[in-house]
């Protein structure tokens, strides 16, 4: 089975992990937890970066630092994964979705205004699948009516809008080390900005809000979201490679176009012409109608033939939870229709050129069976 995602661990990253084990810093409390945040502050040139648990933990705890709680509502993507509603959630504010674009997955800013009521307090724009949210027009409607801005970045390290690297455009941003992403460190996150009482208040949620005078004087409820030295020292390692495996995503996204060009109903992933798509997951828009099998379809018979594939983000008003928990829902028809045609194919930093072509000529194979039957 080709699966979805099979990631790639850096020889420095499992050295970094045997002199944590032998030097016996396993915890947060470790060197490779700072030096992580430095080093990844210093890729994307920003003041401050404070590493946690995971993705998640990122956005709830940047969420936090920002000041939002209950009565609260943050605009967020229709379409993205549960992690950026949930975490909205969690703070005991809402969340107000937004439709996306059909060529980007992206949210609509074209949007956001109208979704704005006094409650409002951010924005939370979501890179999807390793392409940039057109930023400009977010950061607009932000300043003019007084928002904060949340980047969720964890599905697009190092990608870039207008030269600018996601993560870097917002008043705090937040990242993924989920094994499946670019940077990995197993499970892990981290929340990056500018503003140094931002950096300083997310530090303090992240790790049970001791009081700044006096060590397990709580003034706030705080989390245990600490990021372990184990797991950071696999992310130095990780972080220092992040060059060659933004050139290997690109490459894999090359050879997925060439392999699938001109088969009809096979929409291929979005490049604006401002951004630097990094292809997190090469994700296909499949057309029942041109291509003659649906996308659940072609799953199946991807899977027949040994090729794991997933499906998109599902709809919030397919999501039992919101409903349960009150969440005001209206109706999403670009993220429905994306949802329902869409799928990413396998995208792991160990995939290699043999087995892109054996996915591609498998899609080809299905598409021509299908048509045969049609006719």
């Amino acid at each position: 089975m080709i699966p979805v995602n099979e990631p790639v661990i850096s020889p420095q990253a499992k050295a970094n992990v045997r002199e944590a084990l032998d030097t016996g810093w396993l915890s947060s409390a470790g060197p490779f937890v700072t030096r992580f945040e430095q080093d990844f502050a210093r890729f994307l040139g920003v003041r401050h970066a404070v590493a946690v648990a995971n993705g998640t933990a990122a956005l709830h705890v940047a969420l936090l630092a920002l000041g939002i709680g209950p009565g609260d509502e943050v605009i967020v993507p229709a379409f993205t994964m549960a992690s950026s509603w949930m975490a909205v959630l969690y703070t005991g504010a809402k969340p107000v979705f937004v439709d996306c674009e059909l060529d980007t997955y992206n949210l609509n800013p074209a949007l956001i205004a109208k979704a704005v009521t006094p409650r409002t307090k951010a924005i939370m724009p979501v890179h999807i699948y390793g392409h940039p949210v057109d930023m400009d027009p977010v950061l607009t409607t932000a300043k003019k009516l007084g928002l904060k801005v949340i980047e969720d970045a964890a599905e697009a390290h190092g990608a870039e809008y207008k030269g600018r690297l996601t993560g870097t455009m917002s008043d705090i941003a937040c990242f993924s080390f989920y094994a499946n992403k670019i940077v990995t460190t197993g499970e892990g996150g981290m929340l990056v900005t500018d503003n140094a009482a931002l950096a300083h208040a997310a530090r303090k949620y992240m790790d049970l809000y001791h009081s700044d005078a006096k060590r397990f004087i709580h003034e706030k409820l705080g989390f245990n979201f600490r990021l372990t030295n184990l797991q950071a020292a696999v992310g130095v390692g990780e972080l220092a490679n992040i060059k060659r495996y933004l050139a290997k995503k690109i490459r894999m996204a090359k050879k997925y176009a060439n392999g699938l060009k001109n088969i009809p109903g096979i929409t291929l992933p979005p490049r604006r012409p401002w951004a630097k798509n990094v292809y997190w997951m090469y994700a296909i828009r499949v057309d029942p109608a041109k291509f003659g099998l649906t996308k659940d379809e072609l799953r199946i018979q991807l899977k027949d033939r040994g090729i794991d594939s997933r499906d998109f983000f599902y709809p919030p008003d397919s999501q039992p939870v919101l409903a349960e928990l009150g969440v005001k829902l209206g109706s999403y028809p670009v993220c429905r229709l994306v949802s329902e045609t869409g799928l990413y194919l396998p995208s792991g930093l160990a995939i290699t050129d043999a087995q892109i072509a054996q996915v591609c000529q498998a899609i080809r194979e299905v598409h021509k069976h299908a048509r045969k039957i049609r006719a």
